[in-house]
């Protein structure tokens, strides 16, 4: 039998940790997941665990990371599909508050990735979404569709609102209620930026 690359076989042993640890994370949650039990359930040892992690918490940063990454994914797809730049920003922003209500971005994301790993607007992927939002942010002013601002500094602002609203709903007794507010109040602070007497398009 041929042997598999060194590269290849920690890749995959990363990649079943991840898969292992997610699931624990997303089921029981961070607090209750055994470590024991999901390096048993990926066929490894708790030894790989911290050889590739280093412990429990850089096994929910992995997770977190892998978890954000799709999310970047399927919000640039959002944005791909409609019909003109200023909807696609704001379907995008509108279907980031709304994945607050998905069980595992939930529990992992929204949750217990705060109170472990800290402020959210400090995590790696943080600096790509304000570079890239900012960027957006840009065109639009650039084509004469919203007023002209920073659009570092706007970026950041909306940014931070979007993430604080994903907290508030996601922690929120009823989610979906509170999604819907949240919605409706982000769509109005966002045609404040629109320029003056330039309807919604």
């Amino acid at each position: 039998m041929v042997r598999k690359p060194r590269s290849e076989m920690i890749a995959e042993t990363r990649a079943k940790l991840v898969r292992a640890g997610r699931h624990a994370f997303g089921t029981v949650g961070y607090a209750d997941a055994a470590m024991d039990d999901f390096t048993a359930a990926a066929g490894l040892t708790r030894g790989a665990l911290y050889h590739h992690f280093g412990d429990k918490k850089g096994l929910l940063q992995a997770v977190v990371a892998e978890i954000d990454a799709e999310m970047g994914a399927r919000l640039h797809q959002v944005s791909d599909r409609a019909d003109t730049p200023w909807r696609g920003f704001v379907a995008e922003c509108t279907a980031y508050l709304e994945m607050a209500l998905e069980p595992e971005i939930q529990r992992i994301v929204l949750r217990d990735g705060p109170s472990v790993l800290g402020d959210p607007s400090t995590w790696p992927g943080q600096s790509e979404c304000i570079r890239s939002m900012a960027d957006t942010l840009r065109r639009l002013a650039a084509d004469g569709v919203i007023v002209a601002v920073d659009p570092e500094a706007t970026a950041r602002l909306v940014n931070g609102a979007m993430l604080h609203a994903a907290l508030w709903i996601a922690n929120a007794p009823d989610p979906e209620a509170t999604a819907r507010k949240a919605v409706a109040a982000f769509d109005a602070l966002l045609e404040g930026l629109l320029v003056a007497g330039r309807r919604p398009e």
